[in-house]
């Protein structure tokens, strides 16, 4: 089991930025790759970014390119979604997840945090 705790959200303006931070425990030896999804009520489970753990291999979603940017501290064994000019549209619940391939689908992730919710007022 792996055991992944968010934190970091909050509330911010439009403009501003904040990182989020995932600390991951447990059977880490097993995951490949990290993600982060994000879901505002009524919409699906969005993917945003994903990691991998040893080669550092990144992948982002189209609301993410160019202002968002994940990054992994292996030491720490804990994930960041640095988020830079957010907007109003980015307000919702972000979750951290973990995979034992690379995916970009909620399907692909067996491991998730409880999420941190952000909210950006306009």
């Amino acid at each position: 089991q792996v055991q992944l705790v968010e934190s970091g959200g909050g509330l911010v303006q439009a403009g501003d930025s904040l990182r989020l931070s995932c600390a991951a425990s447990g059977r880490m030896f097993s995951m490949y790759s990290m993600g982060w999804f994000r879901q505002a009520p009524g919409k699906e489970r969005e993917f945003v970014a994903a990691v991998t753990w040893i080669s550092g291999v990144t992948a982002y979603g189209d609301s993410a390119k160019g202002r968002f940017t994940i990054s992994r501290d292996n030491a720490k064994n804990t994930v960041y979604l640095q988020m830079n000019s957010l907007k109003p549209e980015d307000t919702a619940v972000y979750y951290c997840a973990g995979s034992t391939r690379w995916g970009r689908f909620p399907a692909d992730f067996g491991s998730w945090g409880q999420g941190t919710q952000v909210t950006v007022s306009s």
